[in-house]
C-alpha cells in the first residue's frame, strides 16, 4: 500500500528503527530518535543495495518519488545510481577547483610575493566586487570573450574606465596562468584589447602655488582628526612617499636617532629598498606619536608594529582613504588635492629650486630601468638627499607662516 503525507507526518519513533514501505522500492526509515530518511532499495548485477534519497520533511513524499524514478531510469540503463552520485560529486569538486574564482585566487597567491600589500588588497577587492559575482563559479575553460566583455562592460558603465582596463589585464594574466597549468586552452581577454573605452590620462591633483600650499599646511595643522590620522597627514608632505608606503610604516624601520626611515623592498612599488631621511620636523611628529603607538603588543610580539595603526585593531594600518578623507573634510575637493599629490608638489618645487634632479628622482623612488642597479643604489645621493629633505621641511614651515617667496636653494 502506498504511503500518504499524513502517514509520513504521523510516523512516531519506536524503540528500534523501522521502515514504512511506499512503492517500487521506496521506503521511509524512521530511526529511534525520530529522524526520517528516504531510502531506495534496488538490485543491480544481482546485488541488493540501498540509496539515500534525503530527509523527510525537507524532501517531501512527492520529491522522494521523483528521485526514486530518476534512479530507476539509471538502473534500467545498467548504471548504479550510488556510483553515479559519487562520480557527479567528484565532477563538481573538480569543476569548483577549476572555477574562475579558484584559479584567480591561486594566481593572486602566486603573485603576492612580488606585489605590495596595498596592491594585493586592491586586486582582491576589485575581483570580489566586479568579477566573482558573475564569473566566479564558471569553469575557467568555458569562459568566452563575449561573456568576459559583458562583465567588464558593467564596470565601464559606471565610468570606472581605469578599473575596467586594469581588470582586463589581470584577467588576461589569470587565463594565461590557467593555460600554463593545463586548465584552459585560450586567453579570452586577449581579443578584448582595445574593446573598452579609453580613460583620460590620470593626474593626481596637487597644489604647487606657494601661497596655496601655506593655506593647506595651516588647515592641516588645525585638523581635528584622531592623533594617528593627524600625524599621518602632517608627515605626508615632509616625506612625500606613496600613501601605501606611509600608512604601512612600521616602528622597527624608523631610527629616530639617525633621523632615517628604511622601507624594505617588499613594501616598495619598485621592489627595491628605500631610505627616507627624516627632517627635524618629521622626527618631532614621530616622537609625539611614539607614546601612543610605539609600544609593541605584549600578547602578540611578532605582529606588525604599525606607526599608524587602525582605530579598530593595531594589527592593521589606517585605511588607504584616511588621508584623502581628511583632505575632503578640510574642504579640498577631488580636483584640488589628493594624498598622492604631496609627491607631485615636492617634485615640482624641488626641481624649481635647483636641487639635483637625480637626487629628487631617487628620493621619490621612481622606476629604475635596471632593477639590479636599483636594488643596490637605494642610498645613492644620500648626503644631498638629507640636506634636501631638511631644506624642504624648513621651506614648508616658512610657507605655513605665510612667507610665500620661493627660495632657490643651491646644491652643495
Amino acid at each position: 500500500m502506498a504511503l500518504t503525507d499524513t502517514a509520513c507526518k504521523n510516523a512516531k519513533a519506536r524503540e528500534k528503527p523501522y521502515k514504512l514501505p511506499d512503492e517500487r522500492g521506496l521506503v521511509l526509515l524512521v530511526s529511534a530518535n525520530g529522524a526520517k530518511w528516504w531510502r531506495l532499495r534496488f538490485k543491480i548485477q544481482g546485488r541488493e543495495q540501498m540509496l539515500s534519497l534525503g530527509v523527510y520533511p525537507d524532501v517531501s513524499l512527492k520529491d522522494a518519488r521523483e528521485r526514486r524514478d530518476q534512479a530507476r531510469k539509471l538502473i534500467a540503463a545498467g548504471i548504479n545510481p550510488a556510483e553515479q552520485r559519487k562520480a557527479d560529486k567528484i565532477e563538481r569538486l573538480e569543476s569548483n577547483a577549476n572555477s574562475f574564482e579558484a584559479i584567480s585566487r591561486e594566481w593572486m597567491a602566486a603573485q603576492a610575493g612580488m606585489w605590495t600589500p596595498g596592491h594585493v588588497e586592491r586586486v582582491q577587492r576589485d575581483f570580489e566586487k566586479d568579477l566573482f559575482p558573475w564569473l566566479g563559479s564558471r569553469p575557467i575553460a568555458e569562459i568566452e570573450p563575449e561573456e568576459l566583455l559583458r562583465t567588464l562592460r558593467r564596470v565601464e558603465s559606471r565610468d570606472a574606465l581605469v578599473t575596467a582596463k586594469r581588470l582586463r589585464q589581470c584577467c588576461s594574466a589569470v587565463f594565461r596562468f590557467a593555460v600554463a597549468s593545463g586548465r584552459a586552452k585560450q586567453d579570452p581577454a586577449a581579443p578584448l584589447k582595445g574593446a573598452l573605452r579609453n580613460a583620460r590620462a590620470e593626474h593626481h591633483a596637487t597644489i604647487t602655488d606657494p601661497v596655496a600650499i601655506g593655506g593647506l599646511l595651516r588647515a592641516m595643522a588645525a585638523y581635528k582628526g584622531t592623533p594617528v590620522a593627524r600625524a599621518a597627514l602632517r608627515l605626508a608632505p615632509l616625506v612625500f612617499v606613496r600613501t601605501g608606503e606611509l600608512r604601512n610604516a612600521q616602528w622597527p624601520e624608523i631610527d629616530l636617532e639617525a633621523k632615517e626611515w628604511r622601507i624594505p623592498a617588499e613594501r616598495m612599488k619598485m621592489r627595491a629598498p628605500h631610505i627616507v631621511p627624516l627632517s627635524a620636523q618629521a622626527v618631532a611628529i614621530l616622537k609625539e606619536l611614539q607614546p601612543l603607538t610605539g609600544r609593541p603588543m605584549a600578547l602578540k610580539p611578532n605582529a606588525p608594529h604599525y606607526v599608524f595603526p587602525s582605530e579598530r585593531t593595531r594589527e592593521r594600518p589606517i585605511s588607504d582613504g584616511t588621508i584623502l578623507a581628511a583632505l575632503r573634510r578640510m574642504g579640498y575637493e577631488a580636483g584640488q588635492m589628493t594624498g598622492h599629490g604631496f609627491r607631485s608638489m615636492a617634485s615640482t618645487l624641488l626641481n624649481e629650486q635647483g636641487w639635483n634632479r637625480d637626487a629628487i628622482e631617487r628620493q621619490l623612488a621612481h622606476a629604475e630601468r635596471d632593477k639590479v642597479r636599483a636594488a643596490y643604489n637605494y642610498a645613492e645621493f644620500l648626503p644631498e638627499r638629507r640636506r634636501m629633505m631638511q631644506a624642504w621641511a624648513d621651506y614648508l614651515d616658512s610657507l605655513a607662516r605665510g612667507e610665500s617667496k620661493v627660495v632657490a636653494f643651491k646644491r652643495a
